[in-house]
Protein backbone atom coordinates (compact mmCIF):
# COMPACT_ATOMS: atom_id res chain seq x y z
CA UNK A 1 0.00 0.00 0.00
CA UNK A 2 2.68 2.07 0.78
CA UNK A 3 4.27 2.10 -2.78
CA UNK A 4 0.83 2.51 -4.28
CA UNK A 5 0.50 5.63 -2.66
CA UNK A 6 3.72 7.08 -3.07
CA UNK A 7 2.20 6.70 -7.18
CA UNK A 8 -0.67 8.33 -5.99
CA UNK A 9 0.99 11.32 -4.17
CA UNK A 10 3.14 11.45 -7.32
CA UNK A 11 0.98 12.16 -9.45
CA UNK A 12 -1.12 14.48 -6.97
CA UNK A 13 -4.02 12.57 -7.43
CA UNK A 14 -7.08 13.06 -4.51
CA UNK A 15 -6.89 10.66 -1.92
CA UNK A 16 -9.41 9.51 0.09
CA UNK A 17 -9.74 9.87 3.97
CA UNK A 18 -8.57 6.84 5.20
CA UNK A 19 -5.29 6.86 2.68
CA UNK A 20 -4.60 10.66 4.33
CA UNK A 21 -4.69 9.04 7.59
CA UNK A 22 -2.06 6.12 6.73
CA UNK A 23 0.07 8.53 5.31
CA UNK A 24 -0.18 10.75 8.50
CA UNK A 25 1.09 7.80 10.32
CA UNK A 26 4.41 7.04 8.24
CA UNK A 27 6.73 10.42 8.77
CA UNK A 28 9.00 10.03 5.69
CA UNK A 29 4.93 9.22 3.28
CA UNK A 30 3.69 12.46 4.91
CA UNK A 31 7.24 14.36 3.97
CA UNK A 32 6.96 12.75 0.34
CA UNK A 33 3.09 13.72 0.32
CA UNK A 34 3.58 17.24 1.35
CA UNK A 35 7.08 18.33 -1.16
CA UNK A 36 4.91 16.88 -3.96
CA UNK A 37 2.53 19.37 -3.44
CA UNK A 38 -0.39 17.99 -2.39
CA UNK A 39 -3.01 19.28 -0.38
CA UNK A 40 -3.26 18.70 3.81
CA UNK A 41 -7.43 18.74 4.08
CA UNK A 42 -7.23 21.61 5.89
CA UNK A 43 -5.33 19.98 8.78
CA UNK A 44 -3.18 22.66 9.60
CA UNK A 45 -2.74 22.14 13.06
CA UNK A 46 -0.82 18.83 12.80
CA UNK A 47 0.78 19.65 9.41
CA UNK A 48 2.25 22.71 11.13
CA UNK A 49 3.66 20.88 14.15
CA UNK A 50 4.64 18.04 12.25
CA UNK A 51 7.04 20.19 10.32
CA UNK A 52 8.27 22.22 12.82
CA UNK A 53 9.55 18.93 14.62
CA UNK A 54 11.21 17.75 11.40
CA UNK A 55 15.30 17.56 11.81
CA UNK A 56 16.58 20.66 9.50
CA UNK A 57 18.09 18.05 6.99
CA UNK A 58 14.44 17.20 5.95
CA UNK A 59 13.31 20.98 6.79
CA UNK A 60 15.29 22.02 3.83
CA UNK A 61 14.53 18.93 1.86
CA UNK A 62 10.81 20.36 2.14
CA UNK A 63 11.11 24.10 2.05
CA UNK A 64 12.88 23.16 -1.47
CA UNK A 65 10.59 21.81 -3.14
CA UNK A 66 7.58 24.10 -1.20
CA UNK A 67 8.85 26.83 -0.13
CA UNK A 68 5.71 28.07 1.57
CA UNK A 69 6.42 25.85 4.45
CA UNK A 70 9.24 28.55 6.07
CA UNK A 71 5.62 30.34 7.53
CA UNK A 72 5.38 26.96 9.60
CA UNK A 73 8.87 26.58 11.34
CA UNK A 74 9.49 29.18 14.20
CA UNK A 75 12.84 30.71 13.71
CA UNK A 76 14.69 28.75 10.58
CA UNK A 77 17.97 28.92 10.66
CA UNK A 78 20.00 31.29 8.01
CA UNK A 79 20.50 27.87 5.32
CA UNK A 80 16.41 27.65 5.44
CA UNK A 81 15.41 31.46 5.04
CA UNK A 82 17.98 31.29 2.19
CA UNK A 83 16.46 28.58 0.99
CA UNK A 84 12.53 29.86 0.95
CA UNK A 85 13.46 33.12 -0.59
CA UNK A 86 15.61 31.74 -3.07
CA UNK A 87 12.62 29.97 -4.44
CA UNK A 88 10.08 33.20 -3.64
CA UNK A 89 11.17 36.68 -2.40
CA UNK A 90 7.86 37.44 -0.52
CA UNK A 91 8.16 34.60 1.62
CA UNK A 92 10.68 37.60 3.68
CA UNK A 93 6.99 38.55 5.38
CA UNK A 94 7.40 35.42 7.47
CA UNK A 95 10.89 35.62 8.07
CA UNK A 96 11.66 38.33 11.22
CA UNK A 97 14.34 40.47 11.38
CA UNK A 98 15.94 38.99 8.12
CA UNK A 99 19.64 39.90 7.32
CA UNK A 100 20.55 42.04 4.40
CA UNK A 101 22.05 38.52 2.81
CA UNK A 102 18.43 37.21 3.07
CA UNK A 103 17.06 40.48 1.64
CA UNK A 104 19.32 40.87 -1.39
CA UNK A 105 18.33 37.05 -1.66
CA UNK A 106 14.30 38.11 -1.41
CA UNK A 107 14.60 41.39 -3.87
CA UNK A 108 16.80 39.51 -6.44
CA UNK A 109 14.24 36.97 -6.63
CA UNK A 110 11.12 39.50 -6.84
CA UNK A 111 11.90 43.43 -6.51
CA UNK A 112 8.49 43.49 -5.00
CA UNK A 113 9.34 41.89 -1.95
CA UNK A 114 11.16 45.56 -1.24
CA UNK A 115 8.08 46.71 0.34
CA UNK A 116 7.31 44.10 2.88
CA UNK A 117 11.03 44.34 4.30
CA UNK A 118 10.20 48.48 4.74
CA UNK A 119 6.55 47.37 5.76
CA UNK A 120 8.90 45.36 9.00
CA UNK A 121 10.43 48.57 9.79
CA UNK A 122 13.60 48.05 7.90
CA UNK A 123 15.37 50.56 5.81
CA UNK A 124 16.92 48.70 2.98
CA UNK A 125 20.60 49.62 2.29
CA UNK A 126 21.51 50.39 -0.76
CA UNK A 127 23.08 47.37 -2.41
CA UNK A 128 19.55 45.80 -1.32
CA UNK A 129 17.14 48.90 -3.39
CA UNK A 130 19.55 48.55 -6.10
CA UNK A 131 18.77 44.45 -6.12
CA UNK A 132 15.40 45.50 -6.25
CA UNK A 133 15.29 47.95 -8.86
CA UNK A 134 17.33 45.86 -10.93
CA UNK A 135 15.40 43.27 -10.71
CA UNK A 136 11.77 45.46 -11.48
CA UNK A 137 12.32 48.58 -12.23
CA UNK A 138 8.92 50.48 -11.05
CA UNK A 139 9.68 49.49 -7.27
CA UNK A 140 11.65 52.62 -6.63
CA UNK A 141 8.12 54.04 -6.72
CA UNK A 142 7.62 51.69 -3.93
CA UNK A 143 11.14 53.00 -2.25
CA UNK A 144 9.76 56.37 -2.82
CA UNK A 145 6.16 55.84 -1.60
CA UNK A 146 7.75 54.67 1.76
CA UNK A 147 9.77 57.92 2.57
CA UNK A 148 12.84 56.40 1.23
CA UNK A 149 15.07 58.71 -0.88
CA UNK A 150 16.97 56.44 -3.23
CA UNK A 151 20.53 57.49 -4.33
CA UNK A 152 21.93 58.41 -7.66
CA UNK A 153 23.19 54.32 -8.31
CA UNK A 154 19.82 53.60 -7.47
CA UNK A 155 17.93 55.66 -9.58
CA UNK A 156 20.25 55.24 -12.41
CA UNK A 157 20.03 51.73 -12.01
CA UNK A 158 16.51 51.92 -12.26
CA UNK A 159 16.18 53.62 -15.25
CA UNK A 160 19.12 51.85 -17.04
CA UNK A 161 17.12 49.04 -16.55
CA UNK A 162 13.64 50.78 -17.55
CA UNK A 163 13.76 53.92 -18.88
CA UNK A 164 10.52 54.71 -18.20
CA UNK A 165 10.61 54.27 -14.35
CA UNK A 166 11.78 57.89 -14.85
CA UNK A 167 8.00 58.73 -14.16
CA UNK A 168 8.66 57.96 -10.39
CA UNK A 169 11.56 60.29 -9.77
CA UNK A 170 10.39 63.57 -8.78
CA UNK A 171 13.51 65.74 -10.09
CA UNK A 172 15.97 63.56 -12.07
CA UNK A 173 18.98 64.59 -12.49
CA UNK A 174 20.56 65.06 -16.11
CA UNK A 175 22.65 62.19 -15.43
CA UNK A 176 19.74 60.25 -14.76
CA UNK A 177 17.70 61.73 -17.69
CA UNK A 178 20.18 60.95 -20.40
CA UNK A 179 20.00 57.14 -19.07
CA UNK A 180 16.52 57.17 -19.19
CA UNK A 181 16.34 57.98 -22.29
CA UNK A 182 19.16 56.10 -23.90
CA UNK A 183 17.22 52.98 -22.48
CA UNK A 184 13.69 54.03 -24.06
CA UNK A 185 13.31 57.49 -25.62
CA UNK A 186 10.06 57.23 -24.33
CA UNK A 187 10.73 58.33 -21.20
CA UNK A 188 11.51 61.91 -22.51
CA UNK A 189 7.72 62.62 -22.25
CA UNK A 190 8.04 62.05 -18.56
CA UNK A 191 10.76 64.37 -18.15
CA UNK A 192 8.30 66.99 -19.91
CA UNK A 193 5.53 66.15 -17.95
CA UNK A 194 7.73 67.25 -14.59
CA UNK A 195 8.24 70.54 -16.17
CA UNK A 196 11.91 70.02 -16.82
CA UNK A 197 13.13 71.01 -20.32
CA UNK A 198 15.56 68.34 -21.02
CA UNK A 199 18.87 69.48 -22.48
CA UNK A 200 19.77 69.43 -26.36
CA UNK A 201 21.66 66.12 -25.08
CA UNK A 202 18.80 64.51 -23.83
CA UNK A 203 16.68 65.29 -26.31
CA UNK A 204 19.37 64.05 -28.81
CA UNK A 205 19.75 60.56 -27.32
CA UNK A 206 15.92 60.47 -27.29
CA UNK A 207 15.14 60.65 -30.70
CA UNK A 208 18.02 58.81 -31.69
CA UNK A 209 16.62 55.78 -29.32
CA UNK A 210 13.31 56.25 -31.30
CA UNK A 211 13.17 59.50 -34.09
CA UNK A 212 9.06 59.11 -33.10
CA UNK A 213 9.32 60.68 -29.71
CA UNK A 214 10.14 63.76 -31.10
CA UNK A 215 6.11 64.41 -30.49
CA UNK A 216 6.89 65.04 -26.92
CA UNK A 217 9.92 68.09 -27.13
CA UNK A 218 8.63 70.76 -27.59
CA UNK A 219 10.60 73.22 -29.98
CA UNK A 220 13.57 70.89 -31.39
CA UNK A 221 16.63 72.14 -32.64
CA UNK A 222 17.62 71.46 -36.09
CA UNK A 223 20.20 68.72 -34.63
CA UNK A 224 17.49 67.17 -32.96
CA UNK A 225 15.36 67.11 -35.90
CA UNK A 226 17.97 65.66 -37.83
CA UNK A 227 18.43 62.67 -35.44
CA UNK A 228 15.17 61.91 -35.44
CA UNK A 229 14.20 61.80 -39.15
CA UNK A 230 17.95 59.81 -39.69
CA UNK A 231 16.66 57.43 -37.04
CA UNK A 232 12.72 57.07 -38.96
CA UNK A 233 12.08 59.21 -41.89
CA UNK A 234 8.28 59.69 -40.71
CA UNK A 235 9.19 61.39 -37.48
CA UNK A 236 9.14 64.78 -39.90
CA UNK A 237 5.06 63.95 -39.80
CA UNK A 238 5.37 64.93 -35.95
CA UNK A 239 7.55 67.83 -36.30
CA UNK A 240 5.18 68.91 -39.07
CA UNK A 241 2.00 68.52 -37.01
CA UNK A 242 3.62 69.99 -34.08
CA UNK A 243 3.34 73.55 -36.34
CA UNK A 244 7.13 73.23 -37.10
CA UNK A 245 8.72 74.23 -40.48
CA UNK A 246 11.55 72.33 -41.37
CA UNK A 247 14.39 73.27 -42.90
CA UNK A 248 15.07 71.36 -46.88
CA UNK A 249 18.27 69.84 -44.50
CA UNK A 250 15.65 67.68 -42.23
CA UNK A 251 13.01 67.10 -45.04
CA UNK A 252 16.07 65.36 -47.41
CA UNK A 253 17.67 63.36 -44.62
CA UNK A 254 13.54 62.00 -44.09
CA UNK A 255 12.94 61.49 -47.16
CA UNK A 256 16.92 60.30 -47.52
CA UNK A 257 15.83 57.64 -45.22
CA UNK A 258 12.22 56.75 -45.88
CA UNK A 259 11.04 57.85 -49.46
CA UNK A 260 7.12 57.81 -48.19
CA UNK A 261 7.82 60.23 -45.72
CA UNK A 262 7.25 63.02 -48.57
CA UNK A 263 3.65 62.46 -47.59
CA UNK A 264 3.70 64.59 -44.92
CA UNK A 265 5.83 67.83 -47.01
CA UNK A 266 3.62 70.56 -48.45
CA UNK A 267 5.11 71.07 -52.24
CA UNK A 268 8.17 69.59 -52.12
CA UNK A 269 11.17 70.24 -54.17
CA UNK A 270 12.06 68.35 -57.10
CA UNK A 271 15.55 67.86 -55.63
CA UNK A 272 13.11 66.25 -52.52
CA UNK A 273 10.95 64.52 -55.04
CA UNK A 274 13.98 63.09 -56.48
CA UNK A 275 15.50 61.56 -53.43
CA UNK A 276 12.24 59.76 -52.18
CA UNK A 277 11.73 57.73 -55.40
CA UNK A 278 15.49 56.95 -55.09
CA UNK A 279 15.13 56.05 -51.94
CA UNK A 280 11.55 54.23 -52.31
CA UNK A 281 9.68 54.36 -56.21
CA UNK A 282 6.70 53.71 -54.99
CA UNK A 283 6.72 57.35 -52.63
CA UNK A 284 5.53 58.84 -56.55
CA UNK A 285 2.03 57.83 -54.99
CA UNK A 286 2.57 60.86 -53.11
CA UNK A 287 3.84 63.23 -55.36
CA UNK A 288 1.24 65.96 -57.51
CA UNK A 289 2.92 66.13 -60.69
CA UNK A 290 6.20 64.75 -60.25
CA UNK A 291 8.55 66.25 -63.39
CA UNK A 292 10.16 64.06 -66.22
CA UNK A 293 13.18 63.53 -64.25
CA UNK A 294 11.31 61.70 -61.27
CA UNK A 295 8.70 60.16 -63.21
CA UNK A 296 12.09 58.08 -65.14
CA UNK A 297 13.86 57.71 -61.79
CA UNK A 298 10.84 55.84 -60.03
CA UNK A 299 10.21 53.70 -62.93
CA UNK A 300 13.52 52.62 -64.00
CA UNK A 301 13.58 50.88 -60.23
CA UNK A 302 10.07 49.23 -60.90
CA UNK A 303 7.92 50.03 -63.97
CA UNK A 304 4.86 48.87 -61.76
CA UNK A 305 4.65 52.26 -60.38
CA UNK A 306 3.44 53.70 -63.33
CA UNK A 307 -0.43 53.14 -62.05
CA UNK A 308 0.71 55.60 -59.54
CA UNK A 309 1.45 58.15 -62.05
CA UNK A 310 -1.41 60.29 -63.54
CA UNK A 311 0.06 61.76 -65.89
CA UNK A 312 3.25 60.20 -67.52
CA UNK A 313 5.35 61.69 -69.85
CA UNK A 314 6.11 60.14 -73.05
CA UNK A 315 9.68 59.66 -72.48
CA UNK A 316 8.32 57.68 -69.63
CA UNK A 317 6.06 55.78 -71.52
CA UNK A 318 8.88 54.76 -74.06
CA UNK A 319 10.96 53.67 -71.12
CA UNK A 320 7.66 51.25 -70.22
CA UNK A 321 7.47 49.74 -73.85
CA UNK A 322 10.72 49.02 -74.24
Amino acid sequence: MRELLKLYVQSKKDITKAQYDYIKKDEDLLLYYLAAGNRYNRDDDYIKQYVKLLNESKQKYLIKRQSKYINFIDNPSLELQLVAVQKNGYLIEYIKNPSEQVQLVAVQKNGESIDIIIDKGIIPSEQVQLAAVQQYANVIFNIIKKGITPSEDVKLAAVQHDGNAIRFIITPSEQVQLAAVKQNGHAIEYIFSKGITPSEQVQLAAVKQNGYFIEYIKNPSEQVQLAAVKNNGFAIGYIIYNGIIPSEQVQLAAVQKDGEAIKFIENPSEQLQLAAVIQDCYAIAHINNPSEYVQLAAVEQDSDVIEYIENPYPSVLNYIKS
